[in-house]
């Protein structure tokens, strides 16, 4: 499978592999993070994180969180929101309507908190399990009257600068319908060097901290965790070391993962269970390196949830976990905080207040 070439690889940055991370001793905690990671499960409510728990012996890396609060998801158009809507709320804070991505009511653009990151001299990333221009990263770095523009969204995110991208949608890069430009050129023209999971014979790969990072894992979407797709773990952890060696300042980096609220809109138990397990794998990798780090906030959110998931048939374990919808909810979904400024994510507030907290914890000044 070819898709499976990724997770052979070996990442080397600046001389450092990420291997065995066991028995890692946690620095002390900073009043203030340099580093922000904001893991989203696209569509995981709580009925879906205690699922994963269930189905987990009991256990999910979420419990090593010290602060946990809820969001409310509703868009500026629907109680229910779309994860366009969602995503815009996230990283601008503002409410928009659904379908929107990085455009307030009115139309005008919004700055997001990877915009903004950027602009103080963070470095940026982005690591997803589905395209690269799907909504939830799309949220963080276009600017689109609708979310299905991904020939737009492309040009969005050669412009927006960002130092890291791994995820699908190699095909709106190099065969567009709009035009007949090759993006990928254009990636290597603005100093990124540029890989795809084409690319089997690739053992090691050699990241550069001085050159920007793109990994293509599938030309549209990526397969699913049931299908053999492993690479969020890894790719989550070397992007990390790979942004915290490209600006002394720190960074910002946005983890989705994307194929949980798929599995759920089809209603697939078994998918969504091992959607679950790779996400719960993805924020384990990340605590590993924020409690090294000491100076990393982790936040773990969902844009919404999907499937109205109900736990209703159980024992010692869900036997059955039943949906009561393939569309999104209402449901308010939890937020889950671990490291410097955690504090900031106690209680129930709206979704838009994610980018003010994050904001606050970086120490940006109003303007």
């Amino acid at each position: 499978m070819k898709l499976l070439a990724f997770s052979s690889i070996i990442f080397l940055v600046g001389g450092f592999c990420w291997g065995n991370t066991q028995n890692i001793t946690a620095r002390p905690i900073v009043k203030y993070p340099k580093n922000i990671i904001l893991i989203i499960g696209d569509g995981t409510g709580l009925a879906q994180i205690s699922a994963g728990l269930y189905n987990n012996n009991f256990r999910f890396s979420l419990e090593s969180f010290p602060v946990i609060g809820f969001q409310k998801t509703y868009s500026a158009s629907n109680l229910i929101t779309d994860s366009a809507a969602a995503a815009t709320a996230i990283a601008s804070g503002i409410k928009t309507n659904n379908s929107v991505l990085g455009l307030n009511i009115e139309g005008e653009p919004t700055r997001t908190i990877l915009e903004e990151a950027k602009d103080n001299g963070f470095a940026t990333g982005l690591v997803v399990t589905s395209s690269i221009q799907h909504a939830t990263p799309g949220g963080f770095v276009a600017h689109r009257v609708a979310r299905n523009l991904y020939e737009g969204i492309t040009e969005d995110i050669l412009e927006s600068g960002i130092d890291l991208f791994i995820g699908g949608g190699k095909q709106y890069f190099d065969r567009r319908e709009l035009d007949d430009r090759n993006l990928i050129d254009s990636l290597k023209s603005k100093g990124y060097n540029v890989y795809d999971y084409f690319n089997n014979d690739i053992n090691y790969i050699t990241l550069d901290p001085n050159k920007k990072f793109a990994f293509f894992t599938a030309d549209n979407q990526p397969l699913s965790a049931f299908q053999g797709r492993d690479y969020l773990p890894k790719a989550a952890a070397m992007a990390a070391k790979f942004l915290h060696l490209r600006s002394e300042l720190g960074f910002f980096l946005m983890v989705e993962g994307s194929q949980i609220d798929w599995a759920c809109h089809a209603n697939q138990v078994e998918p969504m269970y091992d959607e679950l397990e790779d996400f719960n794998k993805t924020i384990e990798t990340v605590l590993e390196f924020a409690k090294k780090n000491g100076e990393t906030l982790v936040i773990v959110t969902a844009d919404h949830e999907t499937g109205g998931l109900g736990l209703n048939t159980g024992n010692s374990k869900i036997l059955a976990p039943k949906f009561t919808t393939n569309g999104h909810t209402a449901t308010m979904v939890p937020v889950f905080a671990y490291g410097p400024k955690s504090e900031l994510f106690r209680g129930i507030y709206e979704n838009t207040a994610l980018y003010y907290k994050m904001r606050t914890a970086f120490g940006f000044s109003e303007n």
